[in-house]
């Protein structure tokens, strides 16, 4: 194989919800990426089941992670456990949104 978790990485930060201005990565979203001989499988997350722009995300995830991986194909798991929340997501992504650690 000639990618990284690193390169899946680099094009899942690309990838933005067009409701909130941080990528998928540092809202914590991706959970984990398991790069296997015969398979890349990602599991991630929304911050609400009823996110409308939901399919297109995950077909977005999958589509730009095949791209990484060529020809080993890439399987995309939407879990719900354990569940999303503003601890998953990074200094950056809190700065971004202007979180503090205040009231959350």
């Amino acid at each position: 194989m000639s990618f990284t978790k690193d390169d899946i990485i680099a094009v899942l930060k690309k990838i933005y919800d067009p409701e909130i201005p941080v990528n998928i990565w540092d809202m914590g979203l991706i959970y984990d990426i398991d790069i296997r001989t015969d398979l890349v499988v990602i599991k991630m997350t929304f911050t609400s089941p009823t996110c409308p722009m939901m399919e297109e995300l995950l077909a977005q995830v999958r589509e730009s992670a095949q791209l990484v991986a060529g020809d080993v194909p890439v399987r995309v798991d939407l879990v719900w456990d354990p569940p999303w929340d503003l601890t998953r997501m990074s200094d950056a992504a809190r700065l971004e949104l202007d979180l503090t650690n205040e009231g959350w």
